[in-house]
C-alpha cells in the first residue's frame, strides 16, 4: 500500500494546474508552477544522495520557497525537520543532531545561526534566497561564502524529477520539534498517514475549504498550525493561500481587503491585536469564518471578533504529538463559545484520571481529568526518547497533560495544563475559568491566572495582567480588580496578588508561556511595588478558602 503526503501538492496540480496555490506580495504562483518547483528542488536534492528514510532540515521563514523545499523533500521519500526560526544556534544544533538530518536548507538571511548551528553538528548547509527576504545583516556576504552551495539556483537550472516516489502509511514524513516546555525540545514522529489523515479531515471539518477559498496565512509554517492547517490543508483543497512573512495586525487587514481572503487562522493574541487595529484604522474586512487554536480564546473575544469582522470564529484543539487537530467546533454543530468542540473525523477524545500512572482510566462525562486522544493523528512516538514516548502513549492513547472535561453532548471544554494546575488549601483552581471571569473586567485587556508558592495555602492565585489602553497599572487598579473578582468567583478561585506586564512572553505557537511568568514572579514573591511595567503590586487578596 502507497500513502505520500507529497500527495497534497501533487494531485491539486493535476487537478487545478493554472489556479493560484499561493499569492506572496506582488507574486502569484499556480499550483503547476509551485510543484514544479518542488520537483526541482528534489532533483537537485536526489543528485547529492538524499533518497527515501533521509532527514533534511529546513530553516526558513515565510516565503515561496518553503512549500517548494517542503514539497520537494517529501516527493523524495524523505523526511521534512522544520526548524523554528526564531531558535539561536546552540538549539539548532540540538535539533541537528537530534534528528540525524542530512543537510541543512537555509535561508539566506539566518545563515548566521544556521551555519554555526551546522557547522557545530557536522551537517552541510545548503543555502536558498527569496527576493522577498528582509535578509538580516550580513546575509548577502554569507550567500557568498565558499563551501555553501545555492541550492534556489540550482533547482533553477535543474531537470525536475517526474513525480513521487511511493511511500508506505507507517513511513515517516515529518519531524517536528516541541516548543520544549521541560527540558530540550523533543522531535514527535509524524508519519505519511498521521499527515494525510489529518489534512484530508481537517480540510473537509473543521476548515470547510471550498477551491475558491483564500486563506490569509500569517502563522508560522515552521510550526504544525501554520503548516498542517494552513499550508496543507490549503493546497490539498486546490485554495489560494495568500501567505505573509509575519504578523503586523494593520498589513493583515490590508492584505485582506486587497486580496478578497474569506479564511483567517490566527491565535488569541492574532485576533486580539487585529481588534486593536481595526480600532485604530477603521479597516474591517469581512471574511466568512475565522479558526483560533494554540491557546484559550476569550468568550467576549470570539463575541467582539464576530461582530467587528462578520464572519464565524471556531475554536479548536490541537498538540504537536497529534498532528495536530484533535478536536473543533464545526459547521456541523452550533458554535460552543468558550469550549473546543467535538473530536474530529475518526479521532476519540476522552478524559481520564489525571492522577493515575501508567494505565487509562476513563471518566464519566462531567467528569475533570486529563484530555487523552486516539486515532489515525496521534504520532508515532517522540524521536530517540523511549521512555519519554512511554510515559504518553499509554494503552493505546496519548496523554496530553491538558485538563479537560465533556459534556453529555462530547463538547470538550479546557482547563488548562495539568502543571499549571494552582493548588490553593486543597482546592483545585483551574486558570481557565479564573481567566474567563477575570477578562469581563474593563480594564483587562489579556489576563494569564498561575499559582505562586504560599506558606499557608500552598500556593495562591496570581492574575498576570495586560491592561486596556487608558488604564494606570498599580495598587489601586490591582485592588480594585481583586475586590471585583470576589464578587464573581469563590473565594479560594479569587487571586491574591495581580501583577501588570506590557506583553505576554510567548511560545512559537503563540501560548503564553506560564513557566515564565511564574519564575519570574517566585523570584520576586513577597515584593510589594517594583519598576516599569512589570511592576508588581503584590497586593493580598485577603481571601481563604
Amino acid at each position: 500500500m502507497s500513502l505520500s503526503a507529497a500527495a497534497v501538492l501533487a494531485e491539486s496540480a493535476v487537478r487545478r494546474p493554472d489556479h493560484p496555490a499561493l499569492i506572496y506580495g506582488s507574486e502569484s504562483l499556480s499550483y503547476r508552477e509551485v510543484w514544479y518547483r518542488a520537483r526541482q528542488y528534489a532533483a537537485v536534492l536526489r543528485e547529492r544522495g538524499v533518497g527515501p528514510g533521509d532527514r533534511v532540515a529546513l530553516l526558513l521563514p515565510n516565503t515561496p520557497e518553503f512549500p517548494s523545499v517542503y514539497f520537494g523533500v517529501l516527493a523524495l521519500g524523505a523526511v521534512v525537520v522544520p526548524v523554528n526560526t526564531l531558535l539561536k544556534s546552540g538549539e539548532i544544533g540540538h535539533v541537528l543532531r537530534d534528528s540525524g538530518v542530512k543537510f541543512l536548507v537555509c535561508a539566506g538571511s539566518l545563515l548566521g545561526e544556521g551555519t554555526e548551528s551546522a557547522a557545530a553538528a557536522g551537517v552541510p548547509v545548503l543555502a536558498v534566497w527569496s527576493g522577498g527576504e528582509s535578509g538580516g545583516p550580513g546575509a548577502p556576504a554569507a550567500l557568498g561564502k565558499p563551501g555553501i552551495p545555492r541550492l534556489d539556483e540550482l533547482a533553477a537550472q535543474a531537470v525536475p524529477v517526474d513525480g513521487y516516489v511511493p511511500t508506505e502509511p507507517a513511513d515517516l514524513a515529518l519531524i517536528l520539534y516541541t516548543s520544549g516546555t521541560t527540558g530540550q525540545a523533543k522531535g514527535a514522529m509524524l508519519t505519511q498517514l498521521n499527515v494525510v489523515m489529518n489534512v484530508d479531515t481537517t480540510m473537509l471539518s473543521p476548515f470547510d475549504f471550498q477551491p475558491d477559498d483564500r486563506l490569509l496565512g500569517c502563522l508560522p509554517l515552521h510550526h504544525s498550525f501554520g503548516q498542517m492547517c494552513a499550508m496543507n490543508a490549503c493546497f490539498r483543497a486546490g485554495a489560494t493561500l495568500v501567505l505573509m512573512d509575519g504578523f503586523d495586525a494593520q498589513e493583515v487587514l490590508a492584505t485582506m481587503e486587497r486580496h478578497g481572503c474569506t479564511m483567517f487562522m490566527g491565535v488569541p493574541t492574532m485576533y486580539s491585536a487585529l481588534l486593536d487595529a481595526a480600532e485604530l484604522d477603521g479597516r474591517r474586512p469581512q471574511f466568512e469564518r475565522g479558526f483560533s487554536g494554540g491557546s484559550a480564546l476569550p468568550v467576549a473575544m470570539l463575541e467582539k471578533i464576530q461582530e467587528t469582522f462578520g464572519c464565524t470564529i471556531y475554536e479548536g484543539y490541537g498538540l504537536t504529538e497529534t498532528s495536530p487537530v484533535a478536536a473543533y467546533n464545526q459547521k456541523a454543530w452550533p458554535c460552543r463559545p468558550g469550549t473546543v468542540g467535538r473530536p474530529i473525523w475518526g479521532v476519540e477524545v476522552e478524559i481520564a484520571r489525571a492522577d493515575v500512572e501508567g494505565r487509562i482510566e476513563l471518566l464519566s462525562p462531567g467528569e475533570t481529568g486529563e484530555v487523552v486522544v486516539r486515532g489515525h493523528n496521534v504520532m508515532a512516538g517522540y524521536l530517540n526518547q523511549p521512555e519519554a514516548t512511554a510515559e504518553v502513549l499509554v494503552d493505546g492513547w496519548f496523554r496530553s497533560g491538558d485538563l479537560g472535561v465533556k459534556d453529555s453532548e462530547g463538547v470538550l471544554t479546557l482547563l488548562g495544563r495539568k502543571k499549571d494546575l494552582v493548588l490553593h488549601g486543597g482546592f483545585n483552581v483551574y486558570p481557565r475559568e479564573v481567566e474567563e471571569v477575570l477578562l469581563g473586567h474593563p480594564a483587562i485587556a489579556q489576563v494569564a491566572v498561575i499559582g505562586l508558592p504560599d506558606e499557608t495555602y500552598g500556593e495562591m492565585v496570581c492574575a498576570v495582567v495586560v491592561p486596556r489602553v487608558g488604564n494606570t497599572p498599580g495598587r489601586t487598579l490591582a485592588r480594585g480588580i481583586i475586590a471585583w473578582s470576589k464578587e464573581r468567583l469563590a473565594a479560594f478561585k479569587c487571586p491574591r496578588s495581580v501583577e501588570f506586564v506590557d506583553a505576554f512572553p510567548l511560545g512559537p505557537s503563540g501560548k503564553v508561556l506560564k513557566r515564565e511568568l511564574t519564575a519570574r514572579y517566585t523570584r520576586g514573591a513577597g515584593a510589594i511595588g517594583g519598576s516599569g511595567a512589570g511592576a508588581g503590586t503584590g497586593v493580598d487578596a485577603g481571601v481563604a478558602p
